[in-house]
């Protein structure tokens, strides 16, 4: 099964459900304010999308920069930062669509679905 993980005030993410509808694709949601990922979710989301560590840090949120954390993450172990990525949503990278193809986070979901469309 499909699996788009967002925050639905999010645009980005309401954009990809459009995406999502229009080739079509099954899926379920998961909220990430309401259902936060754990320390083991993020790792596998983490090498299964290929990116790395910092990728996984919505960099624009208002809790990174209220937190300062575009320093701070420099000096903070992985364990650190997964720690406090499964402590907070609104810190994580978004969405995130798990699917049979692969993990795909942030700009990656819609370059994996525009392709989809394109090759229908």
């Amino acid at each position: 099964m499909n699996t788009l993980i967002g925050y639905k005030k999010c645009s980005t993410c309401k954009n990809t459900e459009k995406l999502l509808k229009e080739i079509p694709m099954d899926y379920s949601y998961r909220e990430i304010d309401k259902d936060l990922l754990s320390v083991d979710e993020l790792k596998k989301i983490k090498e299964e999308a290929g990116i790395e560590i910092n990728k996984l840090f919505n960099t624009s949120g208002k809790v990174y920069r209220d937190m300062n954390l575009k320093e701070k993450k420099n000096e903070m172990s992985d364990e650190e930062i997964y720690k406090l990525l499964s402590s907070n949503g609104m810190l994580v990278k978004r969405p995130i669509l798990i699917t049979d193809d692969g993990t795909f986070v942030g700009p990656q979901v819609k370059k994996y679905l525009v392709n989809l469309i394109e090759n229908k």
